[in-house]
């Protein structure tokens, strides 16, 4: 009780400042749930929209003429693939990606048949392992590579330069949509795509061979002088 003041004043008084921290208490309470939900909100829209978001592809494209379906038809002729040649307890492959810096390396590359190491140089062997770089001429048929003649150790390949796909004109497309796009093609090719890396106003994308239907796929999905598909085998006659 307050001096000089009616017996009643304490009770109002105690009841108006139950009110007002009730008040206080209410207001607050809707401003924090007013900010958590734009927070939310803000947080939402960066993920739909930041710079590692996936850029969206052309849904007009049928299922079966995607980029993931699409199956280029097997070379007829001969062709040449550089890479290194990894060899474990007479199962070998030829490695046209990247190569594990272990010892011995590792690799995922294509299966090879016909490989013999008799009479090659420049190899290295680690247990059952067997590996070195080589020009390897063979014949694809979508899966695996047969050997037709003698390999080349790649210290003393010399190879032909190959043609630029874009004929020496950049590409135009903004760098940040180059990166959406690349970043779509790795996530829904994973290892089919050997290499891939953005370039001169383009994503170069590096396959073990393409007739022009990998090519097609990614111009039907991203647009024409976006992405440029390049292989690793190459055609000789």
């Amino acid at each position: 009780m307050v001096a000089g003041m009616p017996a009643g004043s304490t009770r109002v008084e105690t009841i108006r400042g139950s009110r007002t921290l009730s008040v206080m208490s209410t207001s607050r309470t809707r401003l924090l749930l007013a900010a958590a939900s734009v927070l939310a909100l803000a947080a939402l829209s960066g993920c739909a929209s930041g710079p590692g978001s996936v850029a969206p592809t052309s849904t007009s494209v049928p299922a079966d003429q995607r980029l993931e379906s699409a199956q280029p038809a097997p070379p007829e002729g001969r062709l040449i693939g550089v890479g290194t040649v990894l060899d474990v307890a007479g199962d070998a492959q030829l490695c046209l990606g990247a190569i594990a810096e272990s010892y011995p390396p590792q690799c995922s590359g294509i299966p090879l048949d016909g490989w013999s190491w008799e009479g090659l140089d420049g190899s290295e062997t680690s247990g059952e392992t067997t590996w070195g770089s080589y020009a390897v001429y063979g014949t694809y048929d979508g899966e695996r590579y047969t050997v037709t003649d003698q390999p080349v150790m790649l210290a003393l390949y010399d190879p032909i330069r190959p043609e630029d796909p874009a004929d020496g004109v950049d590409g135009t497309t903004p760098e940040d949509e180059l990166t959406r796009v690349q970043d779509d093609i790795a996530a829904r090719l994973g290892p089919a795509a050997l290499t891939l890396w953005s370039e001169r106003g383009y994503v170069w994308l590096h396959v073990v061979w393409d007739d022009g239907t990998i090519q097609d796929a990614v111009d039907a999905e991203y647009g024409e002088g976006v992405v440029l598909v390049t292989s690793a085998l190459r055609e000789v006659d």
